[in-house]
């Protein structure tokens, strides 16, 4: 959970972590895996699912936002997200090839819950993300099957584990072991305290550009990287708080996490697909009601400084923490990849 006691990677920041210092810490959000580890035929691959609120959110629609800051990616969902500023189903991350399967099942998982959907009202837009992890999975082998999107939906907790599970299992971060990385960080406006939660799915960098808390840690000589080599790698970045802010302030939320990729060391390279999806629990859009109006509230842009700071120092810890529990792996083509701890 986030960056522990016994890590060797420190990091300073300027907000306090929430209670489990995970995006769970805001109200509402869950996360669950689901992992397919078999060594035997290469496969290291899985899914993460994240519930925005416990209600029905096709009924209950989050505001949100996206940030596409390098757009090498396969995502769904996302068009929509932007033209109408909300979310309506959870977020599903998996591998590449896989995001049909994830697609299917998530667009099952809502028509069980609405019988409305495509009936007496329109059709449903499920969010699915992507990295690629090709490089120590048989991602050809497309092991992603519907039944493990539902397993993963049903496993969303507030706890969760990190590194290198669900569709982290496959994936490599800066030459490292990547996955699955989560942060949180409290501030007060106006004398309350509200939460900013980051998740990662991180595989993206290079090695001898990682950076932990500004200083520069090169890890070249144990990865496999050859000169010449570009970066192609990935990270899909969910942002989470119950700050009330509008739909244009949530993607300008979202714009931040590049300030968190710059500080671990990416430069965001043309191969690499880079995505950031922002939503607040606290605004709903219903999708019924017996009015036209829907009452909104949102933070005043003067007072928006503090959001941006704390969801910088989420995601960069979000990512430091998606190393930190990793583990060495050994995947397909006998391609090894080492865990930071190993290395610090």
């Amino acid at each position: 959970m986030g960056i522990s006691l016994e890590s060797k990677v420190k990091m300073t920041s300027v907000y306090k972590p929430g209670k489990n210092n995970l995006i769970t810490d805001v109200e509402g959000v869950k996360v669950g895996h689901f992992t397919i580890k078999d060594d035997a035929r290469d496969i290291h691959t899985g899914v993460t699912a994240i519930i925005p609120h416990e209600g029905n959110i096709f009924k209950d629609k989050v505001m949100a936002a996206t940030s596409v800051i390098n757009g090498f990616g396969k995502s769904a969902g996302l068009v929509q997200i932007d033209e109408l500023g909300t979310i309506e189903t959870p977020i599903i991350m998996t591998n590449t090839l896989s995001v049909g399967t994830a697609l299917n099942a998530l667009t099952k998982y809502m028509l069980k819950d609405n019988e409305d959907i495509g009936v007496s009202t329109g059709t449903v837009n499920c969010v699915v993300t992507e990295c690629n992890d090709g490089d120590l999975n048989d991602i050809r082998g497309q092991h992603i099957e519907e039944e493990h999107v539902f397993k993963a939906l049903e496993n969303a907790s507030e706890i969760f584990e990190e590194g290198d599970v669900g569709a982290g299992t496959g994936m490599i971060c800066m030459g490292l072991k990547g996955g699955i990385g989560s942060a949180s960080r409290v501030f007060q406006i106006d004398d309350k305290d509200y939460t900013v939660g980051a998740m990662v799915l991180s595989n993206f960098g290079f090695p001898e550009c990682l950076r932990i808390d500004g200083k520069l840690i090169n890890v070249k000589e144990i990865t496999e990287k050859k000169d010449g080599d570009v970066e192609k790698g990935s990270v899909i970045i969910l942002i989470a708080t119950d700050v009330p802010l509008s739909e244009r302030q949530l993607r300008r939320v979202a714009k931040r996490a590049t300030v968190a990729l710059a500080r671990t060391g990416s430069y965001l390279g043309n191969g690499s697909g880079d995505i950031a999806i922002a939503f607040s629990t606290a605004n709903r859009v219903p999708h019924y009601g017996d009015t036209s109006m829907v009452d909104m509230k949102m933070i005043n842009d003067r007072a928006i400084d503090k959001i941006f700071q704390a969801t910088a120092e989420a995601v960069e810890e979000s990512v430091y923490s998606s190393l930190d529990h990793a583990h060495t792996v050994t995947g397909i083509r006998g391609k090894k990849v080492y865990a930071l701890s190993e290395i610090l």
